[in-house]
């Protein structure tokens, strides 16, 4: 073979790993096959960092070679089409007297190029390689305020109606807030004054919901669960069948934010992931701020799978924004989202795939998230089957039954196309998965539900678990401020069933928690005062309300048996019997949330993870993950 000919590129770059032309010739065949850039295969089938392949590809061509485009350089990238930005391979520059082109050119490019420069020698000098994700890099830091910019502002330029930054007013906090309290002051009435008006509308507000859970439990038993012994889904297998070469880039979006110390365990589990690994676009999105992250992570960029993307010190300082900021560098068909302390099952991007393939129409999955510390301690316990109940029974029958689903914070898998035309995330909201899940809704996007599991960590302190609930209702107030401020476009956009469904169930989560402290002050008041036990109705308005109260908590109680049982968790159930005092701290969970709700309402509570002194990635029944 010539000296510039594919096959030399091939041997040159890889060294002591190739030998021979005809092994070459494999070589290329296979990385041909994969339909992935040459010279990215060779770094990772042959563990070789990208920055020595390209540096030696550079010296094959004659070129100069950098890892980075240098800081120093002046850029002026003309941006026409941000989402585009990923796939941009070249940067022009001005050094000193001459203009320079940096560029990630690919193994074709760069036969081509070795090729004309035996006719232009003098290119040699205005052609400077730098690895993809160093381009990707410079592009990000010169492109940083327009990043910036898209991230705060995209969803309001698309969907103003949608924005918690152009929605949230004073007024409409305020009108929010009072009509809040009236609610509460009604439910407290409602036992002794205009019974036949407060009690219907006490009736709606908490009958909904705790009906539709019970429905929701009840038909659990007979929906098949892919994730027991035994069965599966017929959809997960065609993903299995497909040969790598075939399945599409997933990019996965990891925000951090202060997560050093969780670093090793989360590279471990994007590590386990069955999918080929040249198809990955893993992305750390870190704050600025965050250095001792920044410098846990430094080390395993030298695998091409992952990069780095650094999210500049501006407000809001939220994880939707820093979402929002990475995602014109996704490059993938399809994106999802792990949190910090995440441990997906290792064929979870495979069975998603599956579906969206299954179900052409599907713009966006929900995987159940599960808690594999519930047995440190009574909060993580009830956590743990807030969570079963949530992602095992209600999600997937409010996916069955097409109504709007809030989607959890992690484990959001979406075809990206879908989610850059929904506009995203909503960067001022601090429940953002809540209201992206209702926006999908909105405007017709689908969205299902699928039992490949994520393991998280539960929060094993009142202080960390009242921070995180706190922001939770103060997002979910957010989001139902924002939808209702233009209650008959809401309505139009999402049909009547799921106007009202909206309402009991996001306006129930909100409205449940300081009801619960309201309606047992009261029933101690009757007791001291009346010497009642409140328990036996004197009335057909006490009956009725009793009867509320009992569908009401008892749905609570059943759905949470349900998603404990279906985990194998049956060991918890003694800890139900805390829920009373669970639901109180809910109550101080909603009063703070309005209090912030004037005084901070983009403020976003960290919560601190790593803190558990179980094992990870440990599943529930006790296995380890394979």
């Amino acid at each position: 073979m010539g000296a510039m000919s594919p096959v030399s590129l091939v041997r040159f770059v890889l060294g002591e790993a190739c030998r021979s032309d005809r092994q070459a010739l494999e070589i290329l065949d296979q990385a041909l096959l994969s339909e992935t850039e040459p010279l990215i295969y060779f770094s990772i089938y042959y563990k070789i960092s990208d920055r020595v392949i390209y540096a030696r590809a550079a010296n094959w061509c004659g070129l100069a070679f950098s890892d980075v485009v240098p800081s120093q350089v002046p850029t002026n990238p003309k941006i026409v089409r941000v989402d585009a930005l990923a796939h941009v391979k070249t940067l022009r520059a001005k050094l000193f007297d001459r203009d320079v082109l940096f560029t990630s050119a690919g193994f074709v490019e760069l036969v081509r190029i070795r090729e004309q420069l035996l006719v232009q020698p003098e290119l040699k000098t205005k052609i400077c390689l730098v690895p993809p994700k160093g381009i990707r890099d410079g592009l990000c830091q010169r492109s940083s305020p327009l990043l910036m910019e898209e991230a705060r502002t995209r969803l309001a330029r698309q969907w103003p109606y949608a924005s918690a930054h152009l929605e949230l007013g004073m007024a409409m906090r305020l009108l929010f807030a009072l009509s809040l309290t009236l609610f509460v002051v009604i439910a407290a009435l409602a036992p002794h004054y205009l019974q036949p008006i407060f009690v219907p509308m006490l009736a709606f507000v908490l009958l909904v919901p705790a009906l539709f859970r019970l429905i929701a439990a009840v038909m659990s038993i007979w929906v098949p669960d892919d994730n027991k012994e035994g069965t599966s889904s017929p959809q997960d297998t065609r993903a299995y069948e497909l040969p790598p070469h075939e399945l599409p880039t997933y990019t996965i979006l990891i925000p951090l934010r202060d997560e050093a110390t969780m670093v090793p365990q989360l590279v471990s589990a994007m590590n386990r992931l069955d999918y080929p690994r040249e198809k990955l676009d893993i992305k750390f999105v870190v704050e600025s701020a965050s250095e001792a992250t920044i410098e846990a992570i430094e080390p395993f960029l030298t695998d091409p799978a992952y990069e780095m993307v650094v999210v500049p010190e501006q407000e809001p300082l939220t994880k939707p924004k820093a979402l929002n900021y990475a995602l014109p560098m996704a490059r993938g068909e399809f994106l999802v989202i792990y949190d910090a302390e995440d441990i997906p099952d290792p064929d979870q991007l495979k069975r998603a795939i599956a579906r969206f393939y299954d179900q052409p129409g599907l713009d966006c999955l929900q995987a159940e998230l599960v808690i594999d510390n519930a047995d440190e301690n009574w909060i993580s316990a009830l956590f743990c089957s807030e969570y079963g109940g949530l992602f095992g029974l209600i999600l997937p029958s409010l996916s069955r039954w097409k109504m709007p689903l809030p989607l959890g914070g992690t484990s959001n898998h979406f075809r990206l196309q879908s989610l850059r035309e929904v506009g995203g995330w909503d960067a001022f909201n601090v429940t953002e998965d809540a209201d992206l899940g209702i926006r999908l809704s909105r405007l017709r996007y689908n969205t299902g539900t699928f039992t490949s599991r994520t393991y998280e960590e539960a929060p094993i302190s009142i202080r960390s678990w009242m921070a995180q609930r706190t922001r939770w209702v103060k997002g979910w107030m957010q989001t139902f401020i924002v939808h209702n401020r233009h209650p008959i476009q809401f309505r139009r956009d999402i049909g009547w069933r799921n106007f009202l469904i909206f309402q009991a169930f996001v306006g129930g989560m909100i409205l449940s928690a300081p009801l619960h402290s309201v309606f047992l002050v009261v029933t101690f008041g009757k007791i001291i005062f009346t010497q009642s036990t409140g328990l036996l109705p004197n009335d057909i308005w006490t009956f009725v309300q009793v009867n509320i109260l009992v569908i009401g908590y008892g749905s609570a109680v059943i759905v949470a048996i349900l998603g404990l049982k279906r985990l194998g968790l049956e060991r918890l159930w003694p800890y139900l019997f805390l829920l009373p005092f669970y639901w109180i701290l809910n109550s101080v969970a909603s009063v703070i949330a309005i209090y912030e709700l004037f005084t901070r309402p983009y403020f976003w509570a960290k919560t601190r993870h790593g803190v558990t002194r179980y094992a990870r990635g440990i599943n529930i029944q006790g296995h380890e993950h394979q």
